[in-house]
């Protein structure tokens, strides 16, 4: 299941310093700005609105922006003299929260004979190539299954691209 969230048409361009307020405004301008570069560069995407978010500057577009969207959005927030341009993160399109629910685990481990630990989770999860690029949201968690006392549900809460 995954959270509902920002929409894949947002470009989120985190920044560290407090430049946002500065970048919004002339937000206006920075709309007709990026959608000139956009056109230039013959992609076929526009920037619609511009806003910030605590420390970051998100701009809505007409679709969901590819890398080279990406990369040009960054270069010309970068590129403007009333932003420090090493407080400027990669532009990045928004994460989404998705969780995964493992059932019917034992309980009890096979090898110390004791009850399951989070290690034990961890180091197999590692160890399996379908978690190679997963980000762990919080720290997973362990559930006892009323009905059969030997059972666990293993619960994961991962970023989801």
């Amino acid at each position: 299941m995954t959270t509902k969230g920002p929409s894949y048409k947002q470009v989120i361009v985190p920044m560290k310093g407090n430049d946002t307020n500065n970048f919004i405004k002339d937000s206006s301008m920075h709309i007709i700005n990026i959608n000139q570069i956009l056109k230039n560069i013959k992609f076929c995407i526009m920037a619609d609105y511009i806003c910030i978010d605590s420390k970051d500057i998100i701009i809505t577009t007409n679709n969901i922006a590819s890398p080279s969207d990406l990369q040009a959005i960054k270069k010309y927030v970068k590129s403007m003299s009333s932003i420090d341009a090493d407080q400027v993160q990669s532009s990045q399109l928004p994460q989404f929260k998705s969780y995964l629910k493992i059932v019917s685990i034992s309980y009890l481990s096979k090898v110390t004979n004791s009850c399951i630990t989070l290690e034990d989770i961890e180091r197999v999860l590692k160890n399996t190539h379908i978690f190679n690029n997963i980000v762990l949201v919080f720290k997973l968690r362990i559930i006892k299954v009323l009905l059969k006392p030997d059972m666990t549900i293993i619960w994961i809460d991962i970023w989801d691209a």
